[in-house]
């Protein structure tokens, strides 16, 4: 399968785009044995590639045998763009993707989107927030797009496998004083592990609400901003999620104190 925009299919016209893209160059990011990913410039244009070639039937068996689904190429994220795009959740633009192979151990795949200009990662953007908390209609908003977002992702199926606000990255085009929080545009990456099912699993929505939940602990965050994350996830008033979601937010709450055990090595100060 080949998907190029037109821009790409004129670049790579009459070419093969498989050994196109092996031949981009740029600043690195990250090479593993079987995925590269790399920011490039094209033409004036900044852009992002993932090139995936074939994890092998080593690593395919380690990760079944680990109850893991093995990332096999660019699909997964290729199919979670477009499922957001679709849901009207903002996240990057994709121009190019290939996959060839039917052996999914030797697969080649590729995915190349638009690079996010002006923008900041939540982490990066709230790191201070503890000594220097935010305007409250800011943080509101904040709480609420991410809020509205995850609800949005797992009632239609969807789950990212790697939920932390590292990866929502938000628009500070107009300078980071001057955001409004009325018009916040955050946009979700980093999507090659996400999964699309018919109904998102119970697990699977626990361990991205608990991602999420672990990567604000040391933002200061009140009780009133979990509630009002909880109130906007479940779709129901407060009191009501709290007495028929319990078991749910209670499983949130010990997993991403687990990961706070082992990410700090201590507890968190409640």
């Amino acid at each position: 399968m080949i998907y190029l925009t037109k821009e790409f299919e004129s670049y790579w016209a009459g070419m093969d785009p498989f050994k196109e893209v092996e031949k981009l160059d740029g600043e690195m990011f990250r090479i593993v044995k079987a995925r590269k990913t790399l920011r490039f410039e094209l033409n004036g244009k900044r852009y992002f590639a993932k090139i995936h070639r074939g994890v092998g039937w080593r690593e395919i068996v380690k990760n079944l045998l680990q109850f893991k689904l093995p990332v096999l190429g660019a699909q997964n994220e290729w199919a979670a763009l477009n499922k957001l795009k679709k849901l009207g959740v903002d996240t990057m633009t994709p121009v190019a993707y290939g996959l060839r192979g039917k052996n999914p151990a030797r697969q080649h795949s590729f995915i190349i989107t638009e690079e996010l200009t002006d923008t900041e990662s939540l982490e990066d953007f709230c790191c201070d927030w503890l000594n220097n908390p935010p305007p409250f209609a800011l943080k509101k908003a904040l709480v609420e797009k991410l809020s509205w977002v995850s609800r949005c992702m797992h009632i239609h199926g969807m789950n990212h496998r790697d939920y932390y606000i590292c990866h929502f990255m938000l628009d500070i085009s107009k300078g980071r004083e001057n955001i409004d929080p009325e018009n916040i545009k955050v946009s979700l990456i980093d999507l090659h592990r996400a999964r699309i099912r018919r109904k998102t699993p119970y697990r699977w929505m626990v361990k991205d609400v608990a991602g999420i939940y672990f990567s604000t602990m040391n933002i200061g965050l009140t009780k009133h901003d979990l509630f009002r994350f909880m109130k906007i996830y479940s779709n129901k008033p407060l009191r009501q999620t709290l007495h028929e979601d319990f078991s749910f937010w209670y499983r949130v709450r010990k997993v991403a104190e687990r990961l706070y055990l082992k990410e700090f090595g201590r507890k968190l100060d409640l």
